[in-house]
């Protein structure tokens, strides 16, 4: 373990990770007796493996029984810095990769970032964006805006729609959201969904956001205007999330954005990103390249820390692994639906080549409970196991 941990000052590190480097060693060296004890055989010789070799033995292969309650807090930071580091080390790799080596670590990363999942979130994104927030179902306002409800049934939306970026702390966001969509279809109007996107048609869309909350208590932040951006033009926004902000600020080599730089997101994000080299040659030559080509400005979200937990962390996981309530209905809590999104959802369903007339021809019945809570998928079962 000792070798591991001054095996970076050997290396040719940057200043921001020496800077990075001198905070692990801090926090490490208030828990040193327990790192000591941990067996270490891999010995990186890059400063990114260095940080996941240091996580996976802090982290997995410590012995908790020997820790201090006191020391927990320590062993967090720790974890939380070298996560950091790792996001941070992996985005910088943005600024000079080409596109086959952006392609290829999305492609070797695919299970641990749950891409067919995120792809799918795009592509149902993809086919509603063209509608209006205010015509738009809540469940699919939800998941175009980035916030999971227990009211989004898996059955029907079977991705998280926190991905990308959550706003799911945005609360005033939601509720001004929920309020008045259409002032923030004023503001998404200025961005065209095709086409070349400008400087000017941003500040255009940023003084509608700005202006949606006049008159309220409320206080526009940047990020979920981001969020807004990057569902509308995937190939073109790259949202941004609070809690990550200082990896994707320090790999692009940027001050720190606060919640209300709307200016700098243009210049600072918007523009850097687009002048990658990956960026500007990014082709397909594959089916997967093609899914990915079309959200390019989502890439970056690839480039975060994940682990073999991420997917599973998953909201759509989350509900389809839920444990059906054994209790009496009288006991259960269940999500009522509009009767608007009942019938969306069940239309959409009964739409499938391979529901039959009968189960068709159920469709009131069908709506009547989905508009109780009950899932879409569970009530079509049932009449199927009724009817045949």
């Amino acid at each position: 373990m000792k070798k591991l941990l001054i095996s970076p000052s050997k290396m040719a590190l940057g200043e921001q990770e020496s800077q990075i480097y001198q905070n692990i060693l801090k926090q490490a060296s208030d828990i040193s007796l327990n790192l000591m004890a941990v067996k270490v055989e891999n010995h990186p010789e890059d400063f990114l493996g260095w940080c996941y070799e240091l996580l996976s033995a802090s982290r997995d292969r410590i012995n908790y029984d020997l820790l201090e309650d006191k020391q927990l807090p320590t062993l967090k930071k720790l974890h939380d810095l070298l996560i950091s580091a790792i996001s941070f080390l992996q985005l910088k790799t943005l600024r000079v990769a080409p596109w086959p080596v952006i392609a290829g670590f999305i492609e070797q990363h695919k299970e641990l970032v749950a891409l067919d999942e995120q792809l799918r979130l795009a592509n149902y994104i993809a086919a509603i964006k063209s509608q209006s927030l205010k015509e738009m179902i809540p469940e699919d306002r939800l998941a175009f805006s980035g916030k999971h409800s227990a009211s989004l049934d898996p059955s029907s939306y079977n991705f998280d729609v926190e991905w990308f970026a959550s706003t799911k702390n945005a609360k005033g966001f939601h509720q001004m959201l929920s309020d008045l969509p259409g002032a923030f279809d004023e503001a998404l109007a200025h961005i065209p969904l095709e086409g070349e996107i400008t400087q000017e048609h941003y500040q255009h869309f940023m003084v509608a956001y700005l202006m949606a909350f006049n008159g309220s208590d409320e206080k526009p932040t940047l990020a979920p205007a981001t969020r807004l951006l990057a569902m509308r033009r995937p190939d073109v926004f790259t949202p941004i999330v609070n809690s990550k902000l200082d990896a994707l600020c320090g790999a692009l080599g940027i001050t720190k954005l606060n919640n209300r730089d709307f200016e700098r997101y243009w210049q600072d994000i918007v523009e850097a990103i687009h002048n990658m080299p990956w960026f500007k040659m990014a082709s397909a030559a594959n089916e997967l390249e093609q899914s990915l080509v079309e959200i390019k400005a989502l890439l970056p979200s690839f480039f975060y820390y994940a682990d073999k937990s991420t997917a599973d962390n998953s909201n759509y996981i989350k509900l389809l692994n839920k444990p059906k309530s054994t209790t009496s209905s009288a006991g259960k809590k269940t999500v009522r639906r509009g009767k608007e999104s009942a019938e969306i959802l069940v239309d959409r369903a009964l739409a499938s080549d391979d529901i039959p007339e009968h189960i068709k021809a159920k469709r009131d019945s069908i709506i009547s409970e989905v508009e109780k809570g009950r899932s879409v998928e569970e009530t079509i079962s049932l009449m199927r196991a009724i009817f045949g």
